[in-house]
């Protein structure tokens, strides 16, 4: 688990850079719904690799230059809980 001030970063990142797409609630925009309901069915390793590697043929970017595979795993965790 990153560390409290990471996580705040993390966390500021869902909402800015992840909202600015995916809606500033993550329920949807130019991307897809980043709610838990939207995501249940997912993997989480699925939904790690997108993070960090992106899709190809659409806008999702890579963020494996600006966090670690287990910062995305913690993304990935906090999304299908729900952001707090």
């Amino acid at each position: 688990m990153p560390a409290p001030a990471r996580r705040a970063e993390l966390l500021n990142l869902i909402r800015q850079d992840c909202g600015s797409c995916h809606g500033m609630k993550l329920t949807g925009g130019l991307g897809l719904p980043l709610t838990p309901d939207a995501l249940s069915g997912k993997s989480s390793e699925a939904l790690q690799q997108t993070i960090l590697y992106g899709r190809g043929g659409t806008p999702m970017p890579p963020w494996a230059p600006f966090m670690t595979e287990d910062e995305a795993s913690w993304i990935v965790d906090t999304l299908l809980k729900g952001l707090p």
